[in-house]
């Protein structure tokens, strides 16, 4: 006789569902979409963290930012290749909109980490007449 924890799938935890993949069809707890490769500060490890607080900051601009889709370029102020920039690593109270000057670090993208993206983002300068958004306040429909 099979043992009541071999017999049945076991549900995963709602976090871990949330964290790691989206079940794509609810009834199925093995129907699973692949996890996001994007690394946000919610899923980046605490060392990778902390040793992107320690590196240096760095000067650049907004090329473009969705706010829709969640993410954007950076353009580094050594006119060097763009960086990727996750919502979640936006830090202040407005939407970056094209043209704003930033200062952030970099982290590592795995799996090679051969690539970087920026984080801790912080506005430094608001682009001159451009209309800007605070986060609280709804996403203009477009």
């Amino acid at each position: 006789m099979m043992s009541s924890d071999h017999s049945e799938p076991k549900n995963i935890p709602s976090p871990q569902v949330i964290n790691n993949a989206s079940l794509a069809h609810q009834g199925s707890p093995h129907k699973f979409l692949i996890p996001s490769p994007i690394v946000t500060r919610r899923t980046r490890t605490f060392s990778t963290s902390e040793r992107a607080k320690e590196g240096p900051r760095l000067a650049g601009t907004i090329r473009s930012f969705c706010r829709n889709r969640g993410h954007g370029w950076v353009l580094p102020a050594n006119a060097a290749e763009p960086l990727f920039v996750h919502i979640s690593d936006i830090e202040g109270e407005y939407v970056p909109k094209e043209g704003d000057e930033v200062s952030y670090q970099t982290c590592p993208v795995p799996p090679k980490n051969e690539k970087v993206q920026a984080v801790h983002v912080q506005i430094t300068h608001l682009a001159p007449g451009v209309s800007h958004e605070k986060w609280d306040c709804p996403s203009p429909k477009s």
